[in-house]
This record gives structure tokens, C-alpha cells and sequence, in this order.
């Protein structure tokens, strides 16, 4: 199968009856239990998009998100989303211990839960920005788009750890 970059007209992307991703390019066979994967998902999530075949090969490449049309924006957006799982921490109500491991107690945009800090490390700041990423014990990658934007009990917890 060939990788090219789209144009308008040359692919659609939807999901079949059982939820998988559908791929159709140009006038081909339609590729069922494809994944749409972001190359780099931190420094540029609408650039560098490929849709990925079942066999791993990938079946199309798109530069940016914004050069499509709005049916096949949504449709990457909503593959995107689907695979790519990562709460956005609100707040953190309370923090077991201030050493590590710890058990987090945390509000997210998915509702309350609760993430073990292995290793302060776990913690990772993006360069020349704000946010956070921190990964539980559990392989979980929660969001902090922007530690200041946090109330000033949170902050204060992640002071602790930063």
C-alpha cells in the first residue's frame, strides 16, 4: 500500500458498526481496524497525522489537521481521542506522603480518582511551557495543561514534588 498525502476528496475515515476505524483512500478497499496516530502528539497534536492499516503500514499522511475538512477533521479528532487516553487533572485534593511512592487524591475532567506517584521523576515538565505530565504507577499519563491555573492547595502539593 502506498503513503500519500490526502486531499479532500481522496480518503474518509469513519467507524464501522462495531465501533472499529474505517479507511477508505481514493477508490480502494475500505481498511477496517485502522488507528490514527499523531507523530508528535506534545510540540505539534494537529501536524504530522497518519492513518495507520492493520498491518501497521501507513495507508495516509496528513500534514496538518487544518488543510482538511470539517467531517474529516472530526473524524481524526475522534480516532485521536479514542487511543489516546489522558485525564486533565482539575485538582488535587490530598497527597498521602510528600516523599515517594505516594497516593494521589485528584479531581480530573473524568471524574475523582486516584494515582500512585512512584518516582518524583514520574513527573515530567515540558520545556518552555506549563504543563505537566505525570505517569502512575499504573502507566496512566494524567495532564496538568497549566500548573498555574490549579487552585493553591494543588500548587502547593506539586511545589512539594517539583
Amino acid at each position: 500500500m502506498t503513503t500519500h498525502t490526502p486531499t479532500l476528496a481522496d480518503f474518509d475515515l469513519f467507524p464501522d458498526a462495531l465501533g472499529r476505524w474505517v479507511c477508505r483512500v481514493a477508490d480502494g478497499e475500505p481498511q477496517v481496524g485502522v488507528q490514527v496516530v499523531r507523530s508528535f502528539p506534545l510540540s505539534a497534536p494537529t501536524e504530522a497525522i497518519s492513518i495507520v492499516g492493520p498491518d501497521g503500514h501507513e495507508m495516509v499522511f496528513v500534514a496538518r489537521l487544518d488543510t482538511l475538512d470539517a467531517p474529516r477533521q472530526a473524524a481524526l479528532v475522534q480516532a485521536m481521542s479514542e487511543r489516546e487516553f489522558s485525564p486533565v487533572v482539575l485538582r488535587i485534593r490530598e497527597v498521602s506522603t510528600f516523599s515517594t511512592p505516594s497516593t494521589w487524591q485528584v479531581d480530573t475532567d473524568r471524574g475523582p480518582t486516584e494515582l500512585v506517584l512512584k518516582v518524583e521523576e514520574d513527573i515530567r515538565r515540558l520545556p518552555g511551557q506549563r504543563r505537566l505530565l505525570i505517569t502512575s504507577a499504573h502507566g496512566v499519563v494524567f495532564d496538568i495543561p497549566d500548573r498555574n491555573q490549579l487552585d493553591r492547595v494543588s500548587r502547593r502539593y506539586l511545589e512539594r514534588f517539583l
